[in-house]
This record gives structure tokens, sequence and C-alpha cells, in this order.
């Protein structure tokens, strides 16, 4: 059994992007967050007073119709029916925790995302081109837990060649296929590429009509940061690093937009929805209240404290979020996803944004 066992985990490595489950019951704190984590006092938390704490309490009630379904959070969303004033909710029944990482340090990276919008068409043609794929019908995700209760944690995803399952077709491959199902087809590659780092986004159909789509799944592979790699070649530099300046770049060197493109693996599938972008936890993200968080130490539904500061225009950020989004680049004790929502602004913010920031998870008592 144990050389079994060792094997599948040999194709666990081949399966880069494998994702982590999200678990159905927290009880311990060593459950809750792999992070290392310092009791705090909430009120001496950096602008705790000065948020618009009621906002944040009506964001997590929101949340709370996904958030409910883990025993973590099952009693405080039946508790939060019975409030009114947020500021003594949160106090009274959470213990807050800021996470430290591995170093000891509590300042972790922040960035941002936002809601694209693009041109689109239901049908092919020279100018929509670039199809918005639904997830392919040949792409499986194995759940290994009911044979191998040691990888319970793990999905992967992968395809059947002959009898074997193997790794599912990476960024070049997909884009070289004519066989996928598309929900739409837009008139850039470049915000095709952008809108799958964002996770969803709103499509302007040539009829007139604007449609929602998000994620759906992902091909299994790994993501890669395309920014960091034109970083290393030095044509970038790090201010320029931004989701503008990629974009910048790509479009005054079109010949290298597929080399540049094809450095990320991964590859994200979507679904249309009759809501605007919606997180991993279900429900609809809410600008400058809701986060895209690493499970592995912020559960989904968790309040999270956020000091940072806003890049572009350097005003600090001091914010009580709900985290209720992953994302594949979105890995570390302390790391965050800021959503930003949507127009303009919210993309030049998101783009822009890269500044360290400290969390701090405030945890049901559950008493």
């Amino acid at each position: 059994m144990r050389i079994l066992i060792t094997s599948i985990l040999f194709v666990i490595t081949l399966f880069t992007g494998c994702s982590l489950k999200e678990p159905a019951k927290l009880e311990t704190l060593a459950e809750i967050s792999q992070a290392k984590l310092k009791k705090i006092n909430i009120k001496d938390i950096e602008g705790f007073y000065e948020d618009n704490l009621l906002l944040a309490f009506d964001v997590f009630k929101k949340d709370c119709k996904r958030s409910q379904r883990y025993k973590l959070f099952k009693n405080i969303c039946q508790k939060a029916q019975t409030f009114t004033n947020a500021s003594e909710f949160f106090t009274t029944n959470f213990h807050a925790y800021e996470l430290h990482n591995e170093n000891g340090t509590n300042k972790g990276l922040i960035t941002g995302y936002y809601e694209p919008l693009l041109n689109g068409s239901r049908i092919k043609s020279e100018k929509y081109k670039y199809p918005i794929y639904k997830v392919p019908n040949d792409m499986y995700t194995i759940d290994l837990s009911t044979l191998y209760p040691e990888l319970k944690k793990y999905r992967l995803r992968g395809k059947i060649k002959g009898n074997k399952i193997i790794p599912y077709d990476n960024r070049e491959v997909i884009n070289s296929r004519d066989d996928l199902e598309a929900i739409c087809y837009v008139d850039d590659k470049i915000d095709l590429f952008f809108l799958q780092i964002q996770g969803s986004g709103k499509v302007k159909l040539d009829t007139g009509e604007t449609i929602n789509v998000g994620y759906a799944n992902q091909n299994g592979h790994k993501y890669f940061a395309i920014g960091r790699a034109l970083l290393k070649e030095g044509v970038l530099t790090k201010t320029g690093a931004s989701l503008q300046g990629i974009k910048k770049y790509l479009r005054e060197n079109p010949n290298r937009i597929d080399e540049v493109l094809n450095k990320n693996k991964s590859y994200i599938f979507f679904t249309e929805n009759k809501k605007s972008a919606t997180g991993a936890l279900g429900t609809q993200l809410v600008a400058n209240r809701n986060l895209a968080v690493d499970r592995r130490y912020i559960p989904l539904g968790m309040p999270v404290f956020i000091n940072t500061k806003n890049s572009v225009t350097h005003k600090k950020i001091n914010n009580l979020m709900i985290a209720a989004d992953v994302g594949g680049a979105i890995k570390g004790e302390i790391r965050a996803d800021f959503f930003f929502g949507n127009g303009e602004d919210a993309e030049l913010y998101a783009g822009g944004m890269k500044a360290k920031g400290v969390l701090t998870i405030l945890v049901p008592k559950n008493k």
C-alpha cells in the first residue's frame, strides 16, 4: 500500500497545479490556519474603529449564505442575524490573530484584482476569434480521498490517454485546439489572458448585450507570473511590471505575445453567470470588502482585517474584509489579492497594486 501511495504522490508532482479542497470541519487553530498565529486584542488593530464596520458586517452576512456550511461559521452566521451593532458583533464574538511568516515577521505581499470588460461575440469571426472556453468534456477532476485518505486534501486534473491518466493540456496546446466549446469569442488575446488572471469579468457582445463570465475550473498546471519573467529579462523595470506595463510591452512587441503568454501554462475555463464577479466561495464579490486568499492559511468566509496601502494613490488601507476567493498566484502565509471592483479606476488600482501588508484573521469564539 505504501508503494502505491508513493507512486500516487509522484503523480501529484506531475499535476503541479493540483488544488486543495476546502475542509468541511475546522475546529482547532491548527486546522483553521497553517500560519503562525499571534493572538492580539482586536481593539489594538490599527484603524479598526475608523473603518466602516457596518459595511463589513453586511458583507459577512452576505457571504454567510455559503460559509455557514462550514462548521467554523455555522453558529456565528446564525448569531449575526441577531445583531444590529457591527462593532459590538465583531468585538464580542471573535478572537483576533495576526498572521506571521515562518521567519516570524508579520508582513506579506498584497496585490489587487478587478472585473475587466471585454468586447466579444457569440459567433467566431476574423474580428472576434479568441475563445472564452467552457470546461472541456475531456478534462477530469480526480478526487483521491475515497481510495487514499492520506490524499484527501488534493484534487488532480487530467485527461485519459489509452489506459492512463496524464496531466491536462497546457496553455499552448489548448490554444492550438479547435474542438472545445466556447461561451463566446473576444477580439483581444491579451485582454483574454488577463481575464483569466482576474478570474471573472464581463463581455459586451456585438448584439449590445453584456454577459458575466466567471471561473469554472483550471487545467491543473501551476500559475507562472509572466511579469516576473519580463523583469528577469530586463525588458521591464520593477515600476513597469504592472498589468498596464505588461500590456504595453506586449502590444509594442506583437511578435512575442504568444511566446510570453505561453510561459504561463495555467489556463482558466469559464461559465456564464447571471451575477457579476463571483468568488470561489460562491458569492458575488464586493469592491474593497472581499479578498482572494490562500485557503491553507485563511479559510473562505473568514473576516480578515488588512493593513496596507494603495500602491497607486499611496493612501492607507485599513479595512475589515471577508475572504471569498482564491487565485493561482495567491500562495503564502501572508498573501492576499484585494478586489477593487470594476471600471477604469479599479483596473488602474488593481494593475498597480503591490504592497506590503499585515493580515489579522477574526476567528469566531463559537460559544
